[in-house]
C-alpha cells in the first residue's frame, strides 16, 4: 500500500511539472507568437504602427511591472491559489484579444493579459521546489530549459502557420485562441492535483512599493513609444527622467519599508551590491537590444520585403537556431570555464554579426533571406553565449538568502526592457522606412543595437567574474533563454 501511495504521489508530481510547462509555453507563445501577425493586425483592425507596438510590448511592459509584486502574492495568499487565479485570467484574457473588434480594446485586453501573467509565472518555481527535492528537482530543471527552449523557438513558426492558414477565416485571431484548450486544460488539472498549502498571513503586501514599479514602468515606456511619432516634445523627456527617477525611489522605499518593520517587495539589500545594480543595467541594454532587433528583423521581412506570416516565421529560424546553439556551448562548459569572459565574447559575437547583416543589407541584388542569414545567426550565436550565463553571474553578486528577490527583479528588468526595446526599436524602424527603404530602415536600428551593446560590453567587467553554480539559477537561466529564441 505503501508503495502505491508513493507511485501515486511521484505521478502527480510530474504532471505538476506538465502543468507548470503548460503556463510557461502560453507566456512564451504570447511573447513572440503576435511578432508575425503586424500586416494581419493592420489590415483587419486598421491598426496603425503605434498601435502594433503596444499590442507587442504593452504585454511585456504589464508582465515586468507585475511580476515582484505576484511573487509577493503568492507568498501571502498561497502559490496554489495565486497560479489558478493567474491561469484563469490569462486565459480569459487570451480569448478576449482574439475577439477585440478594435485595437484599442486589443491593446486594453493586452495589457490585462501580462498582468495575469505576471500573478501566474512566479508561483512556477515556487510549486516545483515544494514538490520536488533533490535529484528529482534536478531532472525537473534539466527537463524545463529544452522544452521552453524549443516553444520558443516555434512561437513564431506556429504564429505564421496559423495566420497563413486562416483557419475558418480567423486570421490573426487565431493566434489567441492557442491558449485557450491549453490553459482550460491546465487549470482543470492543477486545481484538482496542486497541493493546498496555504499561504502566509502574517506576511504584508507592499502597495505603495508595487504602486512605485508599475507607475515608473508607465512613465519610461510611454514616451518611448510616442516620442517618434510626436516629435520629442519637453514632456517626452521629463517622463523619461521621472521614470528613472522612480525606479531609484522604489530602492530607497523598499529600505525605508524593510528599516520600519513592514515587509517589503524585495530584500532591499540586494540594491546595496554594485555588482547587481551594475547588472541590472546590463541586462536592460542587453535585452532591450536583443528584443528591438528581432521585433525588426520580421518587420523588415514583411512590411520590407512581402514576407507572408508563415515565410516570416521561416526567416526567424535561423537566428533562433543560432541562439540555441549559442546558449548549448556556453551552458555545457564555456560559462563555468571562463566566467565573465564568455559575456563578453558574445557580445563580441553579436556585434560581429550585426555588422555583417548591415554589410549584407548594403546589397543592391534582389533580396533573398540566404543573403541574410549568415549575419542573424552569427548575431543569435553571439545572443545564446550571453543569455546562457547572463543572470548566473550577475546573481553571484548577491547572497544565498537574496537569491529569490534578485532573480525576480531580474526577470522584471528584463521583462520591461523588452517593452523599451519593442518602442525604440519600433518607432525607429517606422520612421526611417517612410523616407527610405527598408534595408536603409533596419541599418539604422543597427546601429542602436550595437551602441546598446558596446555599453553592455563595458558593463560586464564590474561583473562578478563567475557565476553561481546552484540549480535556482539553472532554472532562471534557461526560462529566460527560452523567452528570447524566436
Amino acid at each position: 500500500m505503501g508503495e502505491t501511495t508513493k507511485a501515486t504521489a511521484g505521478r502527480w508530481r510530474w504532471l505538476i511539472l506538465g502543468v507548470m510547462l503548460a503556463a510557461e509555453i502560453m507566456d512564451l507563445l504570447d511573447s513572440t507568437i503576435v511578432n508575425v501577425a503586424g500586416p494581419d493586425l493592420e489590415k483587419s483592425l486598421g491598426s496603425s504602427a503605434l498601435g502594433l507596438q503596444w499590442v507587442i510590448g504593452g504585454y511585456a511592459l504589464t508582465l515586468g511591472a507585475g511580476l515582484i509584486l505576484g511573487g509577493r502574492l503568492g507568498d501571502r495568499f498561497g502559490r496554489r491559489r495565486m497560479f489558478l487565479v493567474g491561469l484563469a485570467a490569462f486565459t480569459a484574457a487570451s480569448l478576449l484579444c482574439a475577439v477585440a473588434p478594435t485595437i484599442g480594446i486589443l491593446i486594453a485586453v493586452r495589457l490585462v493579459q501580462g498582468l495575469a501573467g505576471a500573478m501566474l509565472l512566479p508561483q512556477g518555481l515556487g510549486l516545483l521546489r515544494e514538490n520536488f527535492s533533490g535529484p528529482e528537482l534536478a531532472k525537473v530543471f534539466g527537463v524545463f530549459g529544452p522544452v521552453l527552449g524549443l516553444g520558443g523557438i516555434l512561437g513564431p513558426l506556429i504564429g505564421g502557420g496559423l495566420i497563413e492558414a486562416n483557419l475558418f477565416g480567423l486570421g490573426w485571431r487565431a493566434v489567441f485562441l492557442v491558449n485557450g484548450p491549453i490553459g482550460i486544460a491546465a487549470l482543470v488539472i492543477a486545481w484538482r492535483i496542486l497541493p493546498r498549502k496555504a499561504g502566509v498571513a502574517s506576511i504584508g503586501v507592499d502597495v505603495a512599493g508595487a504602486t512605485i514599479i508599475v507607475a515608473s514602468s508607465a512613465l519610461l515606456v510611454l514616451p518611448l513609444n510616442l516620442g517618434q511619432e510626436q516629435g520629442w516634445p519637453a514632456w517626452t523627456y521629463v517622463s523619461i527622467v521621472a521614470g528613472l527617477a522612480g525606479f531609484v525611489l522604489f530602492a530607497r522605499q523598499q529600505r525605508r519599508a524593510n528599516a520600519a518593520g513592514r515587509t517589503p517587495l524585495v530584500v532591499p539589500t540586494i540594491f546595496s551590491q554594485p555588482a547587481y545594480t551594475l547588472g541590472l543595467a546590463g541586462i536592460a541594454l542587453f535585452f532591450t537590444a536583443l528584443i528591438g532587433t528581432q521585433l525588426i528583423l520580421t518587420l523588415f521581412l514583411q512590411i520590407g520585403q512581402g514576407f507572408t506570416a508563415g515565410q516570416a516565421g521561416l526567416g526567424n529560424l535561423p537566428v533562433a537556431l543560432g541562439t540555441a546553439v549559442g546558449g548549448a556551448i556556453s551552458g555545457a562548459f564555456l560559462a563555468e570555464k571562463l566566467g565573465r569572459a564568455v559575456l563578453q565574447i558574445g557580445a563580441l559575437v553579436q556585434i560581429a554579426g550585426s555588422v555583417l547583416l548591415w554589410l549584407e543589407l548594403q546589397s543592391t541584388d534582389g533580396f533573398s533571406i540566404w543573403s541574410i542569414v549568415p549575419g542573424i545567426a552569427l548575431a543569435g550565436v553571439g545572443s545564446g553565449l550571453v543569455i546562457a550565463a547572463l543572470f548566473s553571474i550577475i546573481l553571484a553578486a548577491v547572497k544565498d538568502e537574496e537569491i529569490g528577490s534578485a532573480s525576480g527583479v531580474l526577470t522584471a528588468v528584463q521583462s520591461i526592457a523588452s517593452s523599451i526595446g519593442v518602442a525604440v526599436f519600433g518607432s525607429t524602424f517606422f520612421t526611417q522606412i517612410k523616407g527610405g527603404t527598408a534595408e536603409h530602415a533596419f541599418q539604422q536600428t543597427l546601429y542602436i543595437q550595437a551602441a546598446l551593446l558596446v555599453v553592455f560590453l563595458g558593463l560586464t567587467f564590474l561583473f562578478p567574474k563567475k557565476g553561481r553554480p546552484d540549480e535556482f539559477t539553472n532554472t532562471a537561466t534557461s526560462a529566460t533563454e527560452a523567452s528570447v529564441t524566436a
